[in-house]
């Protein structure tokens, strides 16, 4: 199982980028997913997670960031909108996943997306 992330990029603040992440391979479902970020110097922070039909936001992009999922095609998205500078970060997908029905959860992490927002 692969994680495959996209849509980051250089922005100015106020502006807007939208995440995506699939999960690849021999997946049975990705049920636990979610986005984290880091920042040059500073550990890795949860931003989003989506778990069922209940969401969770962190550090100060409740009301700007929106997560939202596609069950069939076990994607993750991260909707950002008025961005800040101090949102520059690596953005991570984070997914709990299973390789069949009755088989074991495994967590997986995407490769990073740099999003860069300055003007």
């Amino acid at each position: 199982v692969q994680l495959q992330a996209s849509g980051g990029g250089l922005v100015q603040p106020g502006g807007s980028l939208r995440l995506s992440c699939s999960a690849l391979g021999t997946i049975f479902r990705c049920n636990d997913m979610g986005w984290y970020r880091q920042a040059p110097g500073k550990p890795r922070t949860a931003v989003a997670v989506i778990s069922g039909g209940s969401t969770d936001y962190f550090d100060s992009v409740e009301g700007r960031f929106t997560i939202s999922r596609d069950g069939a095609k076990n994607t993750v998205y991260l909707q950002m909108n008025s961005l800040r500078p101090e949102d520059t970060a690596v953005y991570y997908c984070n997914a709990y996943c299973r390789t069949s029905r009755s088989g074991p959860r495994y967590n997986y992490w995407g490769q990073g997306t740099q999003v860069t927002v300055s003007s």
